[in-house]
């Protein structure tokens, strides 16, 4: 096994006892393994650097370390943190939605048919939000959610110039703050609400680093910034 394989190895592990965790409501191995999850992966960052004598990509490590501070403050319940967790995955939208254009993927969505791609985020949005909004508005959410929802679907848009990996990668981080938005406005429960969130925004996460970090680097080295 490559060395540089061992941190995935380790996200992979954490992000097991994490599910396992969730599946059975233990608190404390929530506790112990959700803050660990994205670290991992901003180890393999750096690992496949140091590798290659070059540094990781630095906006890529901004986005896991905004995730990592949203990650944390998801684990408090109330209104205060859930807008907190929101705004610090918010800087992490934007961290990968400029990595991703820096490298041509806007240009790419202007044209067909992969113009279909942005539209298709945006009218999925928008009529997501509207099935929401009433709950939303009596959360006193709504405002802010549209806004949050708008970088969020701009994020799994711009993923899709980067290849199938990291477009898949971006519409399962989408699809994971969806199932989180049907909760928060009390439209539906998916049975297992908590382990469907989990692993899609694990996977996601971790498809969009390994995916985006092969493709900038096709021989192994990690790009740098």
């Amino acid at each position: 096994m490559r060395h540089h394989r061992l941190p995935l190895l380790v996200f992979a592990v954490l992000t097991t006892a994490n599910l396992v965790a969730v599946a059975t409501d233990h608190r404390l191995g929530v506790l112990l393994t959700k803050p660990l999850l994205i670290p991992a992966l901003a180890a393999y960052l750096w690992w496949v650097a140091a590798a290659h004598g070059r540094r990781p990509d630095r906006l890529l490590l901004a986005a896991l370390a905004f995730s990592t501070g949203g990650d944390i403050a998801l684990l408090v319940d109330g209104t205060p943190a859930f807008l907190t967790g929101m705004s610090l995955f918010l800087g992490a939208h934007l961290c990968y939605i400029t990595a991703f254009t820096r490298h041509g993927a806007a240009r790419k969505l202007l044209r067909p048919p992969l113009v279909a791609i942005p539209l298709g985020y945006a009218v999925a949005t928008t009529a997501a939000l509207a099935w929401m909004w009433p709950g939303l508005t009596d959360a006193g959410l709504a405002v802010p959610v549209a806004g949050y929802a708008i970088a969020l679907a701009t994020m799994a848009a711009t993923a899709a110039g980067h290849g199938p990996r990291v477009a898949l990668g971006g519409a399962l981080f989408l699809l994971s703050d969806l199932i989180i938005a049907t909760g928060t406005a009390d439209v539906g429960h998916l049975p297992g609400h908590g382990v469907w969130v989990m692993s899609t925004y694990c996977l996601g996460q971790a498809l969009i680093v390994t995916g985006l970090v092969a493709r900038l680097t096709p021989t192994g080295s990690p790009a740098t910034r």
